[in-house]
């Protein structure tokens, strides 16, 4: 899995027009937290390029203001772990916690 990574708040824009062409994905992750580590590494196990999803990794303690206009931008409250999935420039599934799968991401495209 290669993982894009999101550093910075002008990509949000970026992000909004490639979901136009295909779905992305957004991962926010704590890198101090144990269920993050696990959710992210589920994700990782299970995950398909042929899915035609394009993945972004967020680090939140490192871009912390990153996220928080993820939340005006999308209006998805914050969680974290938190993965959201973008298509035509807004959030059509979110999922948090224990609740993140790759099952359910498929799902959701």
């Amino acid at each position: 899995m290669n993982w894009n990574k999101l550093t910075s708040a002008a990509q949000l824009d970026e992000i909004k027009e490639e979901s136009a062409k295909q779905p992305v994905l957004i991962f926010k992750h704590s890198t101090t937290c144990s269920i993050s580590a696990m959710a992210l590494s589920r994700m990782e196990r299970n995950w398909s390029d042929q899915l035609g999803v394009k993945p972004y990794y967020l680090d939140l303690h490192a871009n912390r203001p990153i996220s928080n206009k993820i939340v005006s931008e999308f209006g998805v409250e914050h969680e974290s772990p938190q993965v959201l999935l973008i298509r035509n420039g807004e959030c059509v599934y979110d999922a948090s916690h224990m609740a993140i799968s790759f099952a359910g991401l498929q799902q959701a495209v």
